[in-house]
């Protein structure tokens, strides 16, 4: 169904939604989804780094004699 829209189609539906949600409403969801997605890029990134010092305090506890019987 989503398929069949077309430009013409995305035209008059971003019409509609300018002359029901007015210009003011549109940019200020637009800024709270910008912020939005900037908090989750963030979060992201905070998690990496959190992973990678993880990686980095591990520390093998393997008895020697059962490392070679991989």
């Amino acid at each position: 169904m989503l398929n069949n829209i077309g430009l013409p189609g995305l035209l008059l539906i971003a019409v509609v939604v300018l002359v029901l949600f007015g210009r003011g409403k549109i940019s200020g969801l637009m800024g709270e989804v910008g912020k939005g997605i900037t908090a989750f890029k963030k979060g992201v990134d905070d998690s990496s780094k959190e992973l990678d010092e993880a990686d980095v305090a591990l520390k093998d506890v393997t008895p020697e004699d059962e490392k070679d019987k991989v």
